[in-house]
């Protein structure tokens, strides 16, 4: 890779197919001289494990999960999704430093490395990074031949039983070069706040870390969102040092969740003159404010309507694409969400610039462990050494983004209940505090009692309750003062698409399918349904909103079949695997969208075999009520009931006779009149056809452009066969790449990367990537044996 010489700061990207791997450990695997012909050739980010294959022994674990209210050791199966992510990667990559650099200080920047990374130039050491979620920098100066080639490389060792949900495997996070003269600011080296906030004017101070062999100015403006100058200043700056500016926007532009204006700073060091540095920082004008009677946003109450999320991208794996955080943000503010729990440690850089962009709320969080350990090779085995560095390093580089309103120090730590714990808290939360005085600080509590009688919950800013909704009236008459909010809520558990009769609330309920039922009505031992998370929020006004575990489903952690092969990812999504709402989507929706009508059926009506049996129907609306018609046949009016927590949020028809046909639901407002809202269930014939859809049609061909397509399998009358489960082959002509296909089942075996797939209750999900640098017209082709096939036409621009 070659580089060249044209900017005061030149930031180059390391990302990119040129990269070369082998699994394993060969010796030697650092110095120049080795011979990698025979390694891979693979694009960074990579996360080798995704390619599978799937195989209960890669992870299997003989343990007990005390917070699962297991009482002995089992096996395990699947809790880190079954795939070969342990052991050793080394990658390796040639770099061409000109001379001219000669005069600079480089370094490389890894967004996140899983794990235990240690970093080789020229063959010798680097530096060392053991948390595979910490953004992390070296100096590469000291060990770079400018003018000449160089090497980088990189070692990677994921031990066994360290995590408790699939981590993924590698380099799977961007990477940098930078090359800066020997002013410059330093890494992450620019602090923003505005502590003052009004609609006359803002006041906007800044801290910049310069480190400079001389006496250099530091140079500071400000853009508004349109792009105008609307603050700047000048500060000298004789030697390395802090430097502070408080500066003033007039009538500034607020970030808010229905408008999140980003303003830019730019940061230049000036020598005579001569610009030798300089950094743009994004950033928002907003005032947080938090109470023990809610939240305030530039003085405007919002409750976190909130989920939980792992960072895996589902059948893409733990290697971050851009477009794929995207849609998956889309997906949940389409349902109302405004806010995610990075859980349970450091997100990459990509989810808070989009959350910036759109207008959601992030509750930023650092750990998963302290010293008490949950796995035997997990963070406690690093926190004595590493837990300031990585705590530190996550605030630096986070504490700009206005979408981060709190840091968790923690989740469900062991040590809760432990006398020591308290201290513990008390030293990070003011760490937090050291870097920044503007958030509060929270952790997410599953054993409440253990944090408040040792003290621990009261060093925070603010407690997180982890589902306990029926202790929240509890806590706040004995801690009036507490600021609370539920950090972790529900753990429902569903397949889509998958219908079990009768619907029942069940907990910890196995099926030899594998699977959970869609009526949103089941969970593990600790969980609920979301209905009764509802009722607790609304009744305590006071309560700052709630987290869902989770957003989307993730690979690992296939509760409640942990001990149940094949099962290899999550059910606690929302949304499943593939990125398909399931039907508690809509359900969120109907009470975190009440100015958007949502009217929602279930179940399907395809059951041939079950005629004249009864079937449970639910609608899930934000209409006062509904009536239900079977061919036409009115079944009764259904109203919401408060005093009934399963009548209160969704509308229930217990035991409808099944007779194939049309089941509709038609919304009726508090007076019983039709409010214009309708949803119709139709029972489908024998598969027919294939259809397919893109998310987006028109792409940028720089390489990494992603398109999602929806494979259907319908009947004649386009009705979606819910019973298909055909295997698909997908195939692409033009410049793009088949990256993956999958139908969502969290029991198929079958590999995820590649051309091929299943469909899964009739659908799957199929994605493309562009080529990078070549422009042109894309088909996209499904197939199934015994069906036509079918097509897309997309663009590369």
């Amino acid at each position: 890779m070659t580089f060249d010489n044209s900017s005061s700061r030149i930031v180059r990207s390391l990302s990119g197919d040129t990269w070369c791997f082998t699994c394993g450990d060969p010796k030697d695997a650092a110095e120049p001289t080795v011979d990698d012909t025979g390694w891979s050739t693979v694009r960074v980010p990579h996360d080798w494990a995704i390619a599978g294959p799937f195989d209960s022994q890669n992870d299997a674990q003989h343990t007990i999960i005390h917070a699962d209210g297991e009482k002995q050791a089992r096996l395990h199966l699947g809790r880190t999704g079954g795939l070969p992510h342990q052991g050793v990667g080394w990658y390796r990559l040639p770099l061409d430093i000109p001379a001219a650099w000669s005069s600079r200080r480089v370094r490389v920047i890894f967004d996140g490395v899983m794990s235990h990374s240690i970093v080789y130039c020229n063959g010798r050491e680097v530096g060392s990074w053991p948390y595979g979620y910490t953004s992390f920098q070296f100096d590469l100066t000291p060990f770079l031949l400018p003018g000449g080639q160089n090497l980088l490389a990189v070692r990677v060792a994921n031990p066994s039983n360290a995590s408790r949900w699939y981590p993924g495997a590698g380099i799977y996070r961007n990477v940098l070069l930078e090359a800066v003269d020997p002013a410059h600011i330093a890494p992450w080296g620019v602090a923003i706040t505005t502590p003052d906030v009004q609609d006359a004017f803002a006041t906007v101070v800044v801290r910049t870390e310069v480190t400079t062999d001389r006496a250099v100015t530091l140079q500071t403006v400000i853009r508004d969102p349109s792009g105008y100058e609307v603050a700047s200043d000048v500060v000298p700056v004789p030697a390395s040092t802090k430097a502070d500016q408080t500066l003033t926007v007039a009538n500034p532009e607020r970030w808010n969740l229905d408008r999140p204006a980003l303003y830019t700073l730019r940061s230049r060091i000036c020598d005579n003159e001569q610009v030798v540095d300089e950094v743009v920082t994004r950033f928002g004008i907003r005032a947080l404010k938090f109470t023990p009677n809610g939240f305030w946003l530039n003085d405007r109450p919002v409750r976190f309507q909130g989920v939980c999320m792992h960072h895996d991208l589902g059948l893409l794996g733990a290697a971050v694409h851009r477009r794929a955080v995207e849609r998956q943000v889309d997906i949940l503010q389409e349902m109302g969400c405004n806010a995610i729990r990075t859980s349970h440690n450091p997100p990459a850089p990509e989810l808070l610039e989009y959350c910036d962009e759109k207008g959601i709320l992030v509750l930023d969080e650092a750990f998963d462990e302290w010293r008490v350990p949950k796995v035997a090779n997990g963070y406690s085995n690093l926190f004595d050494a590493w837990a300031e560095k990585d705590l530190r390093a996550m605030i630096r580089r986070d504490r700009n983004h206005p979408c981060v309103v709190m840091w968790s120090i923690g989740n469900e730590i062991l040590d809760q209940g432990r006398p020591e714990g308290r201290e513990t808290c008390r030293w990070l939360t003011a760490i937090c505090h050291d870097e920044d005085s503007t958030r509060p600080v929270t952790a997410g509590f599953n054993d409440p009692d253990g944090a408040i009688q040792n003290g621990l919950a009261g060093e925070l800013d603010i407690p997180g309750w982890n589902y306990r909704p029926a202790r929240y009236a509890e806590f706040r008459e004995a801690y009036p003062d507490w600021i609370m909010y539920g950090s972790e809520t529900e753990s429902c558990v569903s397949t889509r698409g998958e219908y079990v009769f009768p619907a029942k609330i069940l907990r910890d309920h196995e099926r030899s399918s594998g699977h959970c039922s869609a009526y949103e009505l089941e969970s593990p031992c600790w969980g609920y349904p979301p209905d009764i998370e509802f009722a607790a929020q609304e009744d305590r006004p006071y309560m700052l909103g709630e987290f869902v575990w989770t957003g989307f489903d993730y690979l690992g952690e296939p509760t409640p079949y942990k001990f149940h092969w094949p099962s290899r990812s999550s059910y606690f999504g929302i949304v499943d695997l593939c990125g398909f709402p399931k039907d508690r989507y809509y359900l969120y929706r109907s009470q975190w969208r009440p100015e958007v009508p949502t009217l929602h059926l279930l179940p399907h009506w395809s059951w041939p075999g079950r005629e004249g049996e009864h079937i449970p129907v639910h609608v899930f609306t934000n209409a006062a009520g509904a009536e239900l018609f079977l061919n036409g046949q009115s079944l009764g009016i259904r109203r919401k009931d408060a005093s009934d927590p399963l009548r209160r949020f969704r509308l229930v028809w217990d035991a409808v006779t099944y007779a194939p046909g049309e089941l509709r639901v038609r919304a009726l407002d508090t007076q019983d009149h039709p409010t214009g809202e309708e949803a119709v269930q139709r029972t489908a014939g024998a598969s027919a056809r294939l259809t397919l859809s893109a998310d987006r049609i028109e792409l940028v061909a720089n390489g990494d452009d992603l398109s999602f397509l929806t494979i259907r399998m319908c009947d004649t009358d386009g009705i979606v066969c819910p019973s298909a489960a055909q295997p698909v082959v997908v195939s692409v002509q033009g410049p793009a790449e088949v990256l993956a296909v999958d139908g969502g089942d969290p029991t198929s075996l079958e590999p995820i990367p590649g051309c091929h797939g299943r469909l899964f209750h009739g659908m799957a999900l199929a994605v493309i990537r562009t080529r990078a640098n070549v422009p042109g017209e894309i088909f996209v082709t499904v197939e199934s044996s015994g069906f036509v096939n079918t097509s897309a036409q997309l663009r590369s621009f």
